[in-house]
């Protein structure tokens, strides 16, 4: 089991190397084909509400989301910088891991203003690949209900 955590911290390490590098279109890549990405809150998670602040159901959604980022969206320029907790395993099986991590991410404005920007927990499903591991779900369950206007990075 300890190797599998190993190796699920690596690829969450590189996951938000990525985003707080501004590394974005790369991000898509973590995730296989056909997968899922939402960004909800703990309240409508524990109340098994499906809708997200953000959703998407495929690598495409993804990739599109990056390009409307770079070329459609307008918002202040600002940067994350992750810290993430040791992945807790949930359930392992052959070909895929579920783990559950905590996350605390702060946002830097173009000014340096430095604000908590949003803490919580990543519940993940893992394809293992022969080489690597790919997620196949990504729910992204924030603490609280509040939302920023300027939830344009992927968290």
């Amino acid at each position: 089991m300890t190797d599998i955590v190993a190796l699920i911290a690596r690829a969450q390490n590189a996951y938000v190397r990525c985003i707080d590098n501004g590394q974005i279109e790369a991000w898509p890549d973590f995730f296989e084909d056909n997968c899922l990405y939402k960004i909800t809150t703990a309240d409508n998670h524990s109340r098994g509400l499906e809708a997200g602040v953000i959703f998407a159901n495929s690598k495409g959604m993804l990739r599109d989301r990056i390009a409307s980022l770079r070329e459609a969206n307008i918002y202040e320029r600002h940067a994350y910088r992750h810290f993430l907790g040791q992945p807790w395993i949930v359930s392992e099986q052959t070909d895929e891991v579920r783990c559950e991590t905590s996350f605390f991410v702060v946002r830097i404005m173009r000014d340096g203003t430095t604000d908590v920007y949003a803490t919580g927990q990543y519940l993940d499903a893992y394809t293992m690949g022969e080489r690597d591991l790919k997620l196949h779900e990504r729910i992204v369950v924030c603490d609280s209900s509040r939302f920023d206007t300027l939830l344009a990075l992927p968290l």
